[in-house]
């Protein structure tokens, strides 16, 4: 019986976001069971440089930081670009980057709105689209995994762009997995729950004047008692961008400890806009 489950062994990963939080988990995650090589991509170069020597070091993996804003189209197709001069090829892409910001529907600006949308959905599209050109150059049965939230089945309102977002990016992945079948190329995504992120405590220092012990407090009243750990919905990741996975495609998975639909009382917002 094989032991290798959710091994990456040669593969040539783009892991997006993959300077800091999930992103940069994902990627040492990638590295530590088997791939060839990384392109991970962000704004601040001096962190993207460090966190790419940082894994090298530790893995001995090439990894390939490209500067990136992902906000613009040119800078997504670049970081596709960028690991086919390095490599020569994509096996694995991971939309991990993302961006979130407080709006409801009543007060959100066109410019929130907009800049929302080019990351966390505009991005992904040209990503995916250089992406599989390559895939399909080089005959490659590859994979993408689109990190998506639970905010897409309908969210809370004071996210409301966001919620949009990542509701469109739910139905990016099932449309490029279709496109993509007779390729067998495999596209699948994961809707995260409540995660402990280092983006997260800067949401809730910033926007709810949250204490220094905000997560303990919150993990207490999960039912597993903490919140998503980074490193699993890493594994998940390996797990979808492997062979493990089989011919798994299309799929969204609800990657949280709530059930979707199901709930104790009636949901109503607390109070009116």
């Amino acid at each position: 019986m094989s032991t290798d489950h959710g091994r990456l062994d040669g593969k040539i990963a783009i892991v997006t976001g993959g300077t800091q939080g999930l992103g940069a988990t994902i990627a040492r995650l990638f590295a530590e069971r088997g791939a060839e090589g990384i392109v991970i991509c962000g704004r601040n170069e001096a962190k993207g440089q460090a966190k790419a020597a940082e894994i090298s070091a530790a893995t001995g993996v090439k990894v390939v930081y490209v500067m990136a804003d992902l906000g613009k189209v040119e800078d997504a197709r670049n970081v596709v670009q960028a690991c086919d001069e390095a490599f020569g090829r994509v096996d694995a892409l991971i939309n991990a980057a993302a961006i979130t910001d407080r709006g409801t529907i009543l007060d959100t600006s066109p410019e929130l709105f907009d800049a929302m949308f080019a990351v966390n959905v505009r991005a992904p599209f040209f990503l995916m689209q250089e992406t599989m050109k390559v895939m399909r150059r080089e005959k490659t049965e590859g994979t993408i995994v689109n990190i998506g939230s639970m905010s897409a089945k309908a969210g809370q309102p004071f996210i409301a762009a966001y919620c949009a977002s990542k509701g469109a990016l739910e139905t990016l992945t099932k449309n490029t997995a279709y496109a993509l079948l007779r390729n067998r190329i495999r596209v699948n995504g994961l809707n995260i729950g409540w995660m402990a992120s280092e983006g997260e405590d800067r949401i809730q220092r910033e926007y709810h004047d949250a204490p220094a012990d905000w997560l303990e407090k919150a993990a207490a009243g999960q039912p597993f008692g903490r919140l998503v750990d980074p490193h699993e919905v890493a594994r998940a990741c390996a797990y979808l961008s492997s062979a493990e996975s089989g011919l798994m495609t299309g799929s969204v998975i609800c990657f949280d400890q709530s059930i979707w639909g199901a709930y104790d009382g009636s949901p109503h917002p607390v109070a009116a806009l």
